[in-house]
């Protein structure tokens, strides 16, 4: 763990609104702060410059990126241009600049978008380095549990993000194509110098677990010495995760563990009914349960950075 006055190492894992969530606390303790993010997003403005390039898809990236931007106006500004989406009825109608500008610079350095990556990290001033988890475009494929009372023993598998958020039951098996992708030197470095390494929150089977279904980003996570730390989310999520409590969020993750050490998990305190249940859950994977505030204090079912970052807080300190 750092020494007295030094900043921690966080590597962060995830994708989409749940990973802007955590940088967004984490940025109010460090600047020694990685993100890596998921690369499957097969929708939206994602979806469709990957049927169309063979690129990775940039959404996640460019949301990550953003939640990383100083604070100066100006570059403030610039991480606004990056999440402003056209408008209209054309060709470019919902697709965000960021986007854009991503994939136009990493074709400009011959593919290498985590080059593209750290030039637009240095022109937003960003409080951190974005990584992708893989260097190459992931699907996502499930097996999904039918919702239909006339037919509960139908299981069908679902390819791709978008679709398995879509059907409706109840997600019982996730993996990753293709099964063993390349992940880039400077993740595997990232996780290895880290004093703490966050997941969650986020949408469970498609920003949170995959991490862990990369071979070698578990085996550098089973191998690191860094602090590992879950953020639960605050309430389930429709298409994925509908009816699960806290405690079986975290017992889908220990299944995908595989050696992976887990040491702490925050919840929010509001968010939890069976606390006992909870803290049990926690203990069989080895880890503390932390309850606290951390969402936002109108209600909303959102993380609150000041809260969640005084919750990350008090984790990162001797083991």
């Amino acid at each position: 763990m750092p020494g007295r006055g030094s900043a921690p190492r966080v590597v962060a894992f995830g994708g989409g609104h749940g990973l802007a969530a955590a940088l967004a606390a984490w940025r109010r303790i460090t600047t020694e702060l990685t993100a890596v993010v998921t690369v499957a997003d097969d929708g939206g403005s994602s979806g469709r410059i990957r049927r169309e390039m063979p690129v990775l898809p940039p959404g996640d990236l460019r949301m990550a990126l953003a939640a990383l931007a100083g604070d100066q106006e100006r570059e403030q500004t610039l991480a606004g241009l990056f999440q402003h989406r056209f408008g209209g009825s054309g060709v470019l109608a919902g697709h965000p600049v960021g986007n854009l500008l991503l994939i136009g610079l990493a074709e400009m350095y011959g593919g290498d978008t985590v080059r593209a990556l750290d030039e637009l990290a240095a022109l937003i001033g960003a409080r951190g380095r974005v990584l992708p988890m893989a260097d190459e475009p992931l699907d996502l494929v499930a097996r999904v549990a039918s919702a239909d009372p006339d037919d509960p023993q139908r299981v069908r598998t679902i390819r791709g993000q978008v679709a398995i958020a879509a059907t409706p039951g109840r997600v019982c098996e996730i993996r990753i194509s293709p099964a063993d992708p390349a992940v880039h030197p400077a993740v595997l470095d990232a996780i290895a110098r880290a004093d703490v390494v966050s997941l969650g929150p986020g949408s469970w089977y498609t920003s949170v677990l995959p991490h862990l279904l990369v071979p070698r980003l578990r085996a550098a996570l089973a191998a690191t010495q860094a602090r590992v730390v879950v953020v639960l989310n605050l309430e389930p999520q429709p298409g994925e995760t509908d009816g699960f409590s806290p405690e079986e969020h975290l017992s889908v993750l220990q299944a995908h563990l595989d050696g992976v050490a887990l040491h702490t998990v925050i919840a929010d305190v509001e968010a939890v009914v069976d606390r006992r249940g909870l803290l049990e859950a926690a203990r069989g994977c080895g880890a503390e349960l932390l309850l606290a505030s951390v969402a936002e204090p109108d209600g909303a079912p959102r993380h609150d950075p000041v809260r969640l970052s005084a919750a990350l807080a008090s984790v990162v300190g001797p083991r």
